[in-house]
């Protein structure tokens, strides 16, 4: 230990290895910053490595390229319409302004930092001012992870592993979903076949979204040297008498170290989906740990910032999205069900009470205020039709004739281990299916017929569902109305919908420099915190796939800008051509 107390100086001290966190640190290694990584858990890439892959960044040269500049202030208006006056104009106004510098500032630094734009995926409420049908999602293309050479066994897995070769760009899947639809839809399946081959025959380790993001920002902070303690928790922040953060304890090999940081802590460590006693007294409706977050999410980072006098906010909010729990305890996705045409979802009385295909977050924030109002809305249930199950991909099921040792389930019967869950129902009558799911038969019968009244005029009067271009995107692009069309004849189908989530939402307030605030809103010098370790610049919205890492990655740029401008002596690198425009964020 040194005479000052510590065993280790750094500039900055990066606690998480996601998105926010690994941008953090190569912002701040290029203004010439001796920054550390340390991750608690044995796999680096945290949320992000889990997730799509999306970034919605408004404005990222990947648009810019392509002729398409979303105006400022309208993106501005669009973000302060869905938070609905629950953050700050500045913080609004620092994403809106510094994301596209982040963007660009990840390019001018790695060749591994690639990213696209393909316009088409609409941001999620596109009609409001501001709003863009053509969307703000910027994606990577896709990876070998054999590029990662040792580190490739450290990458955080998905919870679920695809097959060898089974990766999607980012239209495929939306083409593949359509694969009765059209010839294109079946290109994107005899796509999967030969990738799949490759990966056999060539032993191709192709990843794409999520894991190719985290894959591209490892590559990025190993071309630089940048250090990444893995299985190395922060256990607490240290401080000095006046309360500023000057450091914290990390454990490494089993031994705490104290470790001083000049500049200060960035707290990039996630959320805390996966405690489930500090959820639940947040969120009682919440039965159980529906979550698709990193299994590493306990909320260390949140506990650490109140210990030291940060304040929170929104946490009864998380990431949500809607899943099928099945009974082994294994989650699935439920999205392009609920654009499905010919469904509706009922709650315990048999009603609907949403426009089914809106975007997850507000489905999600229909389930929890139904389930407050004592009718059951957890679980849910979609109701749908056999042909629906033979035109479009349901719960994974693949509508192709039946594949001997195929990946997925294929074939034109439901498969029997469905209906022997309890999760899936099936009956020749609505009276019967209600029966199985228990809920009120002839109420069901007129939601049914009432449903199927709305879709042959092709407007759905309760509802709107199809009037938004997002609930057109993973439609039926063969149908009027994509979201449109009667439940024909029977056996009808009923799929239980349960409260999944990404990750929560809620954490430490900030301000628009990312310092984490004290509930009479003086700032704690030296601690800053980003992506879910924050309580989100989202509010309880969503503006459009990628509003996670997006704002995660921003503010991990923000934060290390701010603590370069705090810092003397502070030098950017000079081969950092794109350093210099984005220099004074504040002082």
């Amino acid at each position: 230990m040194t005479s000052n107390g510590f065993d280790k100086t750094v500039d900055v001290l990066i606690v998480g290895s996601g998105g926010g966190g690994m941008t953090a640190a190569l912002t701040a290694q290029a203004a010439g910053l001796d920054a550390l990584v340390v991750e608690k858990s044995a796999r680096f890439g945290g949320s992000t490595a889990l997730s799509g892959g999306g970034i919605w960044v408004p404005g990222a040269p990947s648009q810019r390229r392509e002729g398409y500049i979303p105006d400022p202030d309208g993106v501005f208006t669009y973000l302060k319409t869905i938070t609905d006056g629950l953050v700050s104009d500045e913080r609004l106004r620092q994403y809106v302004d510094s994301a596209p510098k982040m963007m660009e500032f990840l390019e001018g630094r790695s060749r591994w930092l690639e990213f696209v734009w393909k316009p088409g995926y609409a941001d999620y409420y596109p009609e409001l001012p501001g709003g863009s049908p053509l969307g703000s999602t910027i994606n990577v293309p896709a990876i070998d992870l054999r590029k990662l050479g040792d580190e490739e066994q450290n990458l955080l897995q998905p919870l679920a592993l695809a097959p060898r070769g089974i990766w999607f760009a980012p239209k495929d899947l939306r083409l593949f979903y359509q694969v009765r639809q059209n010839w294109r839809g079946k290109a994107v399946l005899l796509k999967l076949i030969w990738r799949m081959f490759r990966a056999r025959v060539f032993g191709d380790r192709m990843a794409a979204i999520g894991q190719s993001l985290a894959a591209r920002l490892r590559l990025a902070m190993k071309e630089r040297d940048i250090a990444l303690w893995l299985n190395s928790p922060m256990t607490e922040l240290i401080t000095d008498v006046e309360g500023a953060v000057v450091g914290a304890v990390v454990e490494r090999d089993g031994q705490p170290l104290r470790i001083e940081s000049r500049g200060g802590v960035i707290l990039a460590s996630g959320g805390f989906e996966h405690d489930m006693e500090w959820r639940r007294q947040h969120l009682p409706a919440l039965e159980k740990d529906w979550s698709f977050g990193n299994p590493a999410s306990m909320g260390d980072g949140i506990r650490a910032g109140e210990k030291v006098g940060g304040s929170t906010d929104l946490l009864d909010e998380a990431w949500w999205f809607p899943a099928i729990c099945w009974p082994d305890g294994r989650l699935q996705f439920m999205l392009n069900e609920r654009m499905m045409p010919a469904q509706f979802v009922v709650n315990g009385d048999g009603k609907r009470f949403i426009n089914e295909a809106a975007p997850y977050m507000d489905f999600a924030h229909a389930m929890i205020e139904g389930q407050k109002s004592g009718v059951t809305h957890i679980p849910c249930w979609l109701i749908t039709d056999i042909r629906s199950f033979h035109r479009y991909v349901v719960a994974g099921h693949l509508p192709i004739p039946k594949v001997p040792f195929a990946p997925v389930p294929t074939g034109w019967k439901v498969p029997k281990a469905w209906l022997e869950s309890g999760v899936v129902a099936e009956a020749n009558s609505f009276e019967e299916l209600a029966t199985k799911i228990g809920v009120p038969p002839a109420q069901l019968r007129r939601t049914a017929d009432r449903f199927n009244e709305l879709a042959r005029k092709g407007h759905d009067d309760d509802f709107n569902r199809g009037d938004s271009k997002y609930d057109n995107y993973y439609g039926d692009p063969t149908l009027p109305n994509p979201n449109l069309h009667p439940l024909g004849k029977p056996p009808y189908y009923a799929f239980q919908i349960i409260l999944g989530d990404l990750g929560t939402s809620g954490g430490l307030r900030t301000d628009e420099f990312a310092r984490v605030l004290r509930s009479d809103d003086s700032v704690i010098k030296g601690l800053y915190a980003v992506g879910n370790t924050s309580a989100a610049v989202m509010g309880r919205s969503y503006a459009g796939a990628g509003a996670t890492i997006g704002p995660a990655m921003t503010f991990g740029y923000v934060a290390a800008k701010h603590i370069e401008d705090q810092l003397p002596g502070a030098g950017g690198d000079s081969t950092d051509s794109t350093l210099d425009s984005h220099r004074k964020v504040t002082r």
